[in-house]
């Protein structure tokens, strides 16, 4: 066996590689050993046999991967990338190209890692101002998972070409003074700069952009791990900005509100009018019309949609489509008729991109739900709905906010100050969109049961006020007993 101590490197792993290629050692017989573990290792190194030079014609595509591949911290990562170059140059030259071989399929996994952890370099890592021999320097600690910052450092050198900084990791750092790049030895974090004034400019900068109506938590943390946050001067004040999200989306809400022009009154024919001639968001300019709430304005039940689609778009009709069809089947299982709800959107006009000649549904901004949101209240104050079913997510953000995951709330029942009882559920559409079978039969169970849970709540309310008005009345000292009802009409 020989031992190849190797530096974290692909120039050291290049130059390792020809010479065992060029003594004609298998794989099997080379373990590779990073230098700084090298002195932790019982075995002694061995002198890979020498011999004469031969010219090795490499893949472009192998090398392209390999210079990326190298800078991977798990200790496997030599032994891969030459297995897999041994391989190539004895026959197998499209072995790239199987992508359901192991060995490449953990090469390709690797380059992955590698390419999002250059990426989480070039957009996490902060800055701070120091004064070093009376010039301006930048400097930055950061602590990779792999061995990227040669790999991420051409980024900044591009970035901030006039300026002088460092980055500063436990095994490397690199710096620039404006003219050359180089490189020495890692630093820990307790040798870090501190705070500076550069601190709170970025979380200035950060506040004031912050859009908390495109704030998403848990995407935020797929793509910004929390491990990161420490060293982001931005994202120390974080919890008090999540806090102030309620009174800023509420502020917004106003704020677009008053660009929309609605009439005090509450007869639906009056709104339905008004909402026509709608001009709030840019959504209107391609949809055909308007398309308004339908039922009656004494309906117990609301079912609010996203918005409408192609087919109710051209009819200017809420769920005439084949989501509506969905929509009717599910009522009907319910126990539910389409007497008795209204049915409206929280989006009043189709929005749409074309492809050819057809009109694919595009999903509303949350600007342009927010638009919409005073036509969807005055159809509401009109109504007074015992119940409100949310179907969907554009329905559900309407009027619960933007935190709403369907994924997590559907079945959620919720008291609101548009009805005593507000059910979110899954669109219709959904059901049309699942992947198979079994999947679409589960989404269209969950409609169904959402909306037998509402009928429901409707039947218990209304025996709630018949008993009580049945109580009244016998109670009553000017009106005769129920029995006396009753006897006269024997």
């Amino acid at each position: 066996m020989i031992r190849v101590v190797i530096d974290p490197t692909y120039e050291c792993f290049r130059d390792r590689a020809r010479e065992l290629l060029s003594a004609n050692i298998p794989p099997a017989e080379v373990i590779w050993t990073d230098r700084d573990a090298s002195q932790f290792s019982l075995l002694q190194q061995e002198s890979i046999p020498a011999a004469a030079p031969k010219t090795i014609d490499v893949p472009r595509r192998y090398v392209e991967l390999a210079k990326l591949v190298y800078a991977h911290s798990h200790p496997e990562c030599w032994h891969m990338l030459y297995s897999v170059l041994w391989r190539i140059l004895h026959g197998d030259r499209n072995l790239l190209s199987v992508h359901i071989d192991s060995d490449v399929l953990r090469l390709n996994h690797m380059r992955q890692e590698i390419a999002r952890d250059v990426h989480h370099m070039h957009a996490f890592l902060r800055f701070r101002r120091i004064e070093r021999n009376s010039e301006e320097w930048f400097v930055a600690w950061y602590k990779p998972d792999h061995h990227v910052l040669r790999l991420a450092v051409p980024f900044f050198v591009d970035r901030f070409a006039t300026m002088r900084w460092a980055i500063l990791t436990p095994e490397e750092s690199g710096s620039w003074d404006g003219i050359h790049l180089n490189f020495g030895p890692g630093v820990p974090a307790s040798e870090a700069p501190t705070d500076d004034s550069l601190e709170t400019l970025w979380s200035t900068y950060y506040r004031t952009t912050f859009n908390p109506a495109r704030m998403n938590l848990e995407l935020m943390r797929q793509e910004m791990p929390a491990r990161f946050w420490t060293h982001m001067p931005e994202l120390q004040q974080l919890s008090n900005v999540i806090a102030e999200v309620p009174a800023r989306l509420e502020a917004m809400d106003r704020q677009q509100a008053t660009s929309v022009t609605v009439p005090d009154s509450r007869d639906l024919t009056i709104l339905r009018d008004a909402a026509s001639r709608c001009t709030g968001c840019d959504i209107c300019r391609d949809a055909t019309q308007t398309v308004f709430g339908e039922g009656s304005p004494h309906a117990q039940v609301v079912l609010v949609g996203e918005q409408p689609g192609d087919v109710e778009d051209t009819q200017g009709r809420p769920f005439v489509g084949p989501a509506g069809d969905v929509l009717r089947r599910a009522m009907e299982e319910a126990g539910i008729t389409r007497e008795d709800v209204y049915m409206t959107n929280a989006v009043k006009h189709f929005k749409f991109t074309r492809q050819g000649k057809r009109r694919i549904h595009q999903t509303a901004r949350m600007s342009e739900v927010i638009a919409c949101k005073p036509w969807l209240e005055a159809e509401l104050d009109a109504i007074r709905p015992k119940a409100i079913v949310l179907l969907g997510s554009t329905a559900a953000k309407s009027l619960l906010g933007s935190t709403v995951r369907i994924t997590r709330d559907a079945g959620k029942i919720y008291r609101t100050r548009y009805a005593a009882h507000t059910i979110i559920s899954v669109h219709p559409s959904f059901v049309l969109r699942s992947s198979d079978d079994t999947q679409s039969r589960a989404v269209y169970q969950r409609l169904v049961d959402d909306l037998r849970s509402v009928r429901c709540f409707v039947r218990s309310t209304k025996s709630e006020i018949h008993s009580s008005t049945a109580e009244q009345l016998s109670n009553s000292p000017s009106v005769p007993s129920l029995e006396r009802i009753s006897s006269r009409t024997r």
